[in-house]
Order: C-alpha cells, then structure tokens, then sequence
C-alpha cells in the first residue's frame, strides 16, 4: 500500500518502479477490477464483461503493451513490460470517482457536469503520473517524454474519430445516457477540443517520433562501435 499511495502522490521513485514486485501487481489488479465493477454496477446497458469489470481488466494489459512498445524504441535501459503493466494498474484507483452515483442525488443537467467533471480530474491526473513516471523510471528527456505521452493518447482519440465511436466513448466513461436528452452539449466541448487536438497532432508526433527512434538507433550503435 505504501507504493500505490506513493505512485497516486507522484512521490514514488525510479527504484520504486525497478522494485514492482507480484504484491504490487495484484494490488493494482484488483483495484482496477473493483473500479471496472463499481464504474458500470448502475449502468442500464452496460453488458455482463463490464458488470464484472472484466473490461477493465482486459484495458489495463492492452494499454500497458501499447505504452510499452511505444517507448521500446527510445528506451534507455530496465524497461520492462510488468514495471509498466504494474504501474498502470496501480493508477486505476482515481477511476474510483465513476462510481459514484451522482444521478441520485443531483439534478440531471449537474450529475452530467459532474461527470463530465469527474472524466477530466481522472485524465489529467492520470496523464500526469505518467509523465513523471516516464521521466523517473524510462529517464526519457523532455522531448521523448512529451511524444511518448501525446502518441498514444492522440492514436487512440484520432483511431476513435476515424471510426465514429469518440461520443459514444465519452457517453459511457462520464455516465451519460442516450435516453437523457441533448439539450446539455456543451458538455461535449472538451471532447471536440480533445479530438481536433489529437487529429492535428498526429502526423507531427509520428514524424517526431521516427525521429526520435532513429536518433536512439544511431546512438546505440555508436556505444556498441566503442
């Protein structure tokens, strides 16, 4: 427990992360079951993979291999595929906020800011852990951090744009219903930001990014020469 509330204070370390062990694993896999559980457990439509949290579950190794694979290329040394599957598990527990059942107690038009409000403090805090851990564990310089946190973010958004699936996405992580009604689309305008951002972003960050991988290329075989 002292590691998970370490990583959720951005006060863990680079040996902290070198020293995941199966405890901490199966402390954050558990937690991210119990949010996937309490994130859908009044969810209308939701279906029986998400009512047991299995979806979640199944994210967090999904998310962690693209992370991974992602900073491969750049990577400088110790960079393992459990350290960063642990430690994103670990950062499930803000997610915490969706279960909340907001709807029973507020007004329609303030449970959705609400959650709309809950789906930003869990991104932002959730993006910012891993940038620190990427600076702290992959020792990735300023540049290497930013593109290794923006790509897959943007890939992911851009991905979801191309197939039309971006507002139904938002529906479901801020608990809106399709039977609730539009007259709060407002509520939308942080996703429009975050979808034109990732689509513009895109093409610079991929360029960037062979740039980077062939630096790193070019850098490792120069230390092999010596």
């Amino acid at each position: 427990m002292q590691k998970l509330w370490s990583v959720l204070t951005f006060t863990f370390t680079r040996n902290d992360c070198l020293t995941f062990s199966r405890r901490e694993f199966f402390v954050g896999l558990t937690i991210t079951w119990l949010v996937g559980i309490g994130r859908y457990w009044d969810h209308p439509h939701a279906k029986l993979a998400q009512y047991l949290g299995l979806g979640s579950v199944a994210y967090i190794f999904l998310l962690s291999f693209f992370i991974w694979l992602i900073v491969y290329p750049i990577r400088k040394q110790h960079w393992q595929y459990f350290q960063v599957l642990t430690f994103v598990s670990l950062v499930s527990l803000p997610a915490i906020l969706y279960a909340i059942p907001v709807e029973r107690f507020m007004s329609l038009a303030t449970a959705r800011s609400t959650n709309v409000l809950f789906l930003q403090v869990v991104a932002l805090w959730r993006v910012a852990l891993l940038v620190v851990f990427l600076k702290r564990y992959a020792q990735l310089t300023v540049i290497e951090t930013i593109v290794a946190t923006l790509l897959p973010l943007t890939f992911i958004v851009a991905s979801l744009t191309a197939l039309n699936l971006e507002r139904a996405v938002f529906n479901i992580m801020a608990g809106i219903q399709e039977n609730s009604g539009t007259p709060y689309d407002s509520a939308y305008f942080f996703l429009f930001a975050l979808t034109s951002a990732s689509v513009f972003l895109l093409p610079f960050l991929l360029v960037l990014y062979g740039l980077l991988i062939f630096r790193a290329h070019r850098s490792r075989n120069t230390i092999k020469k010596t």
